[in-house]
């Protein structure tokens, strides 16, 4: 959608909702892998256009913006700091699937947030939000909002695994636990879904907003508890596991004296495995949309290398149930690093044209500026990759033991196999990841690596 369709768009709903006329033009705001947002102006007054890239993109979802935007009034009903809704789009709109909301102050830059002056404050207010969010029952939100199964959402992470080849063994190794250790289902809450940072709204130290929705449903409460204390939306903070704000134990304490009721660990630890592996499928589904042109963005196919990621956090989460002398045993690397000389490698090129981009980025803002970080890690990849992503071996094979449950972390060798080549995966996909560096902290090895370096 061009510039000039999207700004006759916003000006016939803006009409046709009393928000007067356009003053600002519509600017796309950087983050959401998901949604597009676009922020723009009627009058003084500021708000936030959310559509899907697509109306392909809408297909197979559980419900549409409609229910979500009315999903976020009845929070904003039980006192949770979210957003109003001022208009759903329809379809003479032009603009296909979307709701636009009143504009919050505030940043949801992580960067920006985990460096506030009052880290602890901020963590007992996203605690009261959440606990606000769970207040909520079917009967205060529209029909259409689905109910977890426990077990058929195992059994549908396991059907994305296998249509995504099937072929990753720490994933196999998740989805055996979770279907091991299923706990029983308890009475459903409203769950965020997406409850992490990112997607909180903060100025200064204090939250002005809780954003995304798009994925509610009815569960258990420690779902939405140990989603945001994974590894991965720590970002830079790993050493504050709590949203990257503080500690688990302080989010917990708060989030109880809020909601009554008290957090089981055993639930917690159940729901932090589960959505690591789904978070790891996630990752690979975007790689999907991008080919099927559902969104043809590049970021979908930086994020799906970033499923090592999540094999990484998945692995230190399930090590725990490892015999002591699989924890210990030491790692050996078999990587052999080649550096060939004579005419420009891949490699090569893609650090020319990372290069050549940099020397622009000062020519660009907001939306396009976020793309090019996103290009240049793209080709910071396929720089590092050594071997242009050919397979050593049939992957595919050792999964299945591992999900039949042949293969299992009490098999004498698993665990260290595992962790080597996770090691090598991440350090081509995602060298910075904190949690790389507490793996190889933590991981026995005689040489920490350092001949890779």
């Amino acid at each position: 959608m061009t510039a000039d369709e999207l700004s006759a768009g916003l000006a016939r709903v803006a009409s046709r909702v009393g928000l007067g006329a356009l003053s600002l033009v519509p600017q796309r705001l950087t983050g959401g892998a998901v949604m597009e947002s676009w922020r723009f102006a009627c009058g003084d007054e500021a708000f936030v256009l959310r559509r899907a890239p697509s109306l392909a993109f809408m297909e197979g979802r559980p419900y549409g913006h409609a229910v979500e935007a009315a999903l976020i009034e009845a929070a904003r009903a039980k006192g949770v700091t979210a957003p109003q809704v001022v208009a759903v789009l329809e379809e003479t709109d032009g603009l296909g699937s979307g709701f636009i909301m009143r504009a919050l102050p505030g940043t949801a830059d992580p960067k920006v947030i985990l460096a506030c002056d009052n880290p602890d404050s901020l963590l007992r207010e996203a605690a009261r939000d959440l606990a606000r969010i769970h207040r909520l029952r079917q009967s205060d939100v529209p029909k259409g909002v689905p109910v977890i199964d426990y077990r058929a959402a195992i059994a549908d992470l396991k059907a994305q695994f296998m249509d995504a080849g099937g072929d990753r063994p720490i994933i196999a190794l998740g989805l055996r636990w979770l279907e091991d250790n299923c706990p029983p289902e308890v009475e459903p809450v409203l769950n965020h879904g997406d409850y992490r940072m990112g997607n909180l709204l903060v100025e200064g130290s204090r939250l002005t907003g809780v954003l995304d929705w798009e994925i509610a449903h009815f569960g258990d409460r420690h779902e939405d508890l140990a989603f945001g204390c994974m590894a991965v939306w720590r970002f830079a903070r790993y050493d504050r596991p709590a949203l990257g704000l503080g500690l688990i134990e302080d989010y917990i304490a708060a989030y109880e004296a809020e909601a009554g009721v008290t957090v089981d660990p055993a639930r917690f630890r159940f729901w932090t495995i589960y959505r690591t592996v789904w978070w790891a499928l996630g990752c690979l589904k975007m790689a999907a949309q991008w080919r099927s042109g559902a969104d043809r963005m590049l970021e979908r196919v930086v994020i799906s290398r970033r499923t090592s990621e999540q094999e990484l956090d998945l692995l230190l989460l399930l090590e725990e149930d490892a015999p002591a002398v699989d924890k210990d045993q030491v790692l050996f690397s078999t990587r052999a690093l080649v550096r060939p000389t004579g005419e420009a490698k891949i490699a090569d090129i893609a650090v020319a044209i990372s290069e050549w981009l940099a020397t622009i980025k000062d020519k660009l803002d907001g939306h396009d500026r976020f793309q090019l970080a996103v290009a240049r890690n793209a080709l910071g990849i396929i720089a590092r990759a050594s071997t242009s992503d050919a397979e050593l071996c049939d992957n595919r094979h050792f999964a299945g033991r591992i999900l039949s449950g042949e293969m299992t972390l009490q098999t004498h060798g698993l665990l260290h196999d595992l962790r080597s080549t996770i090691l090598e995966k991440v350090q081509d996909d995602s060298p910075k990841y904190p949690a790389l560096q507490i793996a190889m902290e933590k991981w026995p090895a005689p040489d920490k690596r350092t001949e890779q370096a």
